[in-house]
């Protein structure tokens, strides 16, 4: 019975992949002390009654590499984007004119550096754990079909587990690596 036993390896990969996206947006949203719209998207605004994206209520430009610019498509909600930004906790401060919300990145200073680097290493430590959730799923799927399984094909699977699992995390490792230096370029 179970020596046709077939691991969903491809399913795997795809939660997986599901991890590094994750890991991903959330580095996005990280201020490096350049401009990124990304840095913009966990932001909602209460717009028509409901939490909507800021990028759903106007146009969000990097005309250079220190600032920012919305250009808010109703006038009425001019107000609302700009204090969802000073709530933010992103600590930029909105310039008004028009309709037009500009967003001047100041500086990084060192210890703020050192924060957003810590940052990064414990969203990095969350995509981790889950590879290793996904790596245990894995696991349990092969200890069941143990029965009737050759020990050797059973070792097979665990080491094929293991290998996407240190592939994935060697992925986690270097996209921290690079997010952290990118951080700490003045």
């Amino acid at each position: 019975m179970a020596d046709d036993f077939e691991l969903d390896t491809d399913d795997l990969k795809r939660r997986m992949d599901g991890a590094i996206q994750a890991l991903r947006t959330e580095f996005a949203s990280l201020r490096t002390g350049r401009a990124s719209a990304s840095m913009l998207e966990p932001i909602m605004v209460d717009a028509y009654g409901s939490p909507t994206p800021i990028n759903q209520v106007g146009t969000v430009n990097v005309p250079e590499s220190r600032m920012v610019t919305i250009n808010v498509w109703d006038k009425g909600l001019v107000g609302k984007v700009e204090k969802a930004i000073r709530e933010s906790g992103l600590g930029i401060n909105p310039q008004l004119n028009g309709t037009i919300i500009m967003l001047p990145i100041p500086e990084l200073n060192e210890e703020r550096r050192r924060e957003l680097t810590k940052v990064a290493g414990d969203y990095a430590e969350r995509a981790r754990v889950a590879i290793r959730n996904l790596r245990r799923d894995g696991m349990d799927q092969i200890k069941k079909a143990k029965d009737g399984m050759a020990e050797d094909d059973q070792k097979i699977w665990e080491a094929e587990v293991q290998d996407l699992t240190d592939t994935y995390i060697g992925y986690v490792d270097k996209a921290l690596e690079t997010k952290q230096a990118e951080i700490m370029q003045v």
